[in-house]
């Protein structure tokens, strides 16, 4: 299977406690993982003021993934992230090697 350098890019309700955030980033990782990718890195960053309003917030808990996977692998972790409550707006990108 031919594996790729990812990065994604999430933001969370601001409202959440740090560990209900991080149970959240641990819960992706653990995504990539079962699904046979490699986390590089996963970090929280702090609590930061949006550019704009996102579904009625002005802030949001932001944190970024570094991973290595097959191509199924981002596909799943967006969906996944397109549907949960706790995720204000996510990107993936593709690391360019």
């Amino acid at each position: 299977m031919d594996h790729r350098k990812y990065e994604a890019f999430y933001i969370v309700d601001p409202s959440l406690a740090d560990a209900n955030v991080q149970q959240i980033a641990d819960h992706f990782k653990e995504v990539v993982e079962k699904n046979g990718g490699k986390v590089e890195a996963a970090g929280k960053w702090e609590k930061r003021k949006l550019a704009y309003p996102v579904e009625g917030h002005t802030e949001g808990n932001y944190v970024l993934m570094d991973f290595e996977c097959g191509t199924q692998v981002p596909k799943e972790l967006s969906r996944l992230m397109r549907i949960s409550d706790d995720v204000i707006r996510h990107r993936i990108y593709v690391k360019e090697s």
